[in-house]
């Protein structure tokens, strides 16, 4: 089975499950490793979400709503990135993942969708009163990418789904490579992918917390196969 490392944080259990229950293997890694102990035996990395990236690496200064990671995540998660790029292993990376995939890659932040982006639609929902799993938004997918494809039955011929959305920051300059996957109605980015990788995807929502009920299971499908593919 493929191993998946899945980077450490508050709320694993959701993350864990989604990799187990399409067939893979999980080991946790943290800052507490160095990156090619992390790395070592692995056959895909997944970035799971959290607090922010540090605003000054890409270069700005700090908005007021930016509450930074815990110390050392920043640096543990974009050398993984970078170790997992070299060496061409399939990365999905989800809510905070896709921001640190992105700045690690080159790119910038929003770093206040609502003080920032006027007319924004709701992203972030609170939990409570919220389930984890409450839809927020619609989001458009562009088609013929690799998310589009994965999703591709769920979405019934069409090019949107609904997704559920905790966060207050976006990727707003998209790391070159990269291109734009899929959108909210107000703009905000909401997927990234680079299509001269093998999978390297990242998500701005939460389909890890459908994992019992399977909305977004093909992207974890597709995430294995890759992973799969790259232990052979």
């Amino acid at each position: 089975m493929p191993l998946i490392g899945i980077t450490s944080c508050r709320k694993l259990e959701d993350y864990k499950q989604s990799i187990l229950h399409v067939g893979g293997e999980v080991r946790i890694v943290d800052a507490s490793m160095t990156v090619d102990d992390a790395l070592a035996g692995i056959d895909g990395l997944m970035l799971t979400g959290g607090d922010d990236v540090a605003p000054e690496r890409y270069g700005e200064p700090a908005h007021a709503a930016v509450v930074e990671a815990e110390p050392g995540r920043d640096e543990f998660e974009f050398g993984l990135v970078k170790a997992a790029r070299d060496r061409h292993l399939p990365l999905f990376a989800i809510c905070r993942g896709i921001q640190v995939l992105n700045v690690a890659c080159g790119g910038t932040l929003v770093q206040d969708i609502p003080s920032q982006v006027p007319g924004a639609v709701p992203h972030a929902l609170k939990i409570p009163p919220n389930e984890p799993y409450t839809l927020a938004h619609e989001v458009w997918l562009e088609k013929g990418s690799l998310l589009s494809n994965l999703m591709g039955e769920r979405l019934a011929g069409g090019d949107s789904c609904e997704v559920n959305s905790r966060h207050h920051q976006a990727v707003k300059d998209v790391a070159r490579g990269f291109t734009v996957s899929a959108t909210a109605p107000d703009g905000i980015i909401e997927a990234i992918e680079d299509a001269a990788a093998e999978f390297c995807l990242g998500v701005q929502w939460h389909p890890e917390n459908f994992w019992r009920t399977g909305e977004f299971r093909p992207l974890f499908e597709g995430f294995l196969l890759a992973a799969k593919a790259s232990s052979t």
